[in-house]
C-alpha cells in the first residue's frame, strides 16, 4: 500500500484546493472571501456549504485587516483556539469572550450558541465591535436559531456564518487561518 497515495502536505492541499474550485460554486465571492470559502469546505469536506454562507459584504476583507494588524481573537472554546494555534502559530487567541475588550477583535465561535446570543446581547448592550465575527456554532439546540439572529440582525457589524445546525471547531478555526494567510501554506 505504500507508495499508492499523497504523503506531501503541500501536494495534498494543492490537489484539495483545486477539487474544492471545480466542484463549489464560488464565482459570486470576492476573492478575499473566496479564500475563506475554500477553508471553509476542506475543514469539512462540503462543497455545499458555499451555498450555506451567510455573510456581510466587508467580512473577509475586514477579518483579512484585523489579523494583519494583530487584533486578539476571541474564541467560545479551547477546541477553536487550538485549531487557530496549529495553522497561525503567531495568532493572539484568547479562550473566552470579553465584551469590553472586543473593539477591533475577531471573534470565532465554533461550538457554542449561547457564546453567540451572548455576545450579541454584549453588542446590544454597547460593548465595542469586534472587526469581524465568524460564527460556526454547530448543534441541535441554538446553533441555527443563533446564527440566524447574527444574519438578521448583525449589530453593525461585519460577519460570517454558516445557516443551520452544521458548523464546529474546525470551521470556525479555518475561516480564522484564511483571514490570516489565506490559501498559503
Amino acid at each position: 500500500m505504500a507508495g499508492r497515495y499523497d504523503t506531501d502536505p503541500a501536494t495534498i492541499r494543492a490537489k484539495s484546493f483545486s477539487a474544492i474550485r471545480s466542484e463549489a460554486r464560488l464565482e459570486h465571492f470576492g476573492a478575499d472571501m473566496q479564500a475563506v470559502v475554500v477553508r471553509l469546505i476542506e475543514a469539512c469536506g462540503m462543497a455545499e456549504v458555499a451555498d450555506r454562507l451567510a455573510f456581510s459584504g466587508g467580512a473577509a476583507t475586514q477579518g483579512r485587516a484585523a489579523m494583519t494588524d494583530q487584533a486578539p481573537v476571541f474564541c467560545d472554546c479551547e477546541m477553536v483556539a487550538a485549531g487557530i494555534r496549529a495553522g497561525l502559530p503567531t495568532a493572539q487567541t484568547r479562550t473566552g469572550i470579553v465584551p469590553d475588550q472586543l473593539g477591533g477583535a475577531v471573534v470565532a465561535i465554533g461550538s457554542d450558541p449561547v457564546a453567540l446570543f451572548k455576545l450579541l446581547e454584549a453588542l446590544d448592550s454597547g460593548a465595542p465591535r469586534p472587526a469581524v465575527i465568524l460564527a460556526f456554532p454547530a448543534g441541535f439546540v441554538g446553533a441555527a436559531e443563533s446564527k440566524a439572529e447574527l444574519a438578521a440582525r448583525p449589530r453593525g457589524c461585519d460577519f460570517i456564518t454558516l445557516r443551520g445546525r452544521r458548523g464546529g471547531a474546525a470551521m470556525a478555526a479555518a475561516a480564522v487561518i484564511a483571514m490570516g494567510r489565506g490559501l498559503d501554506g
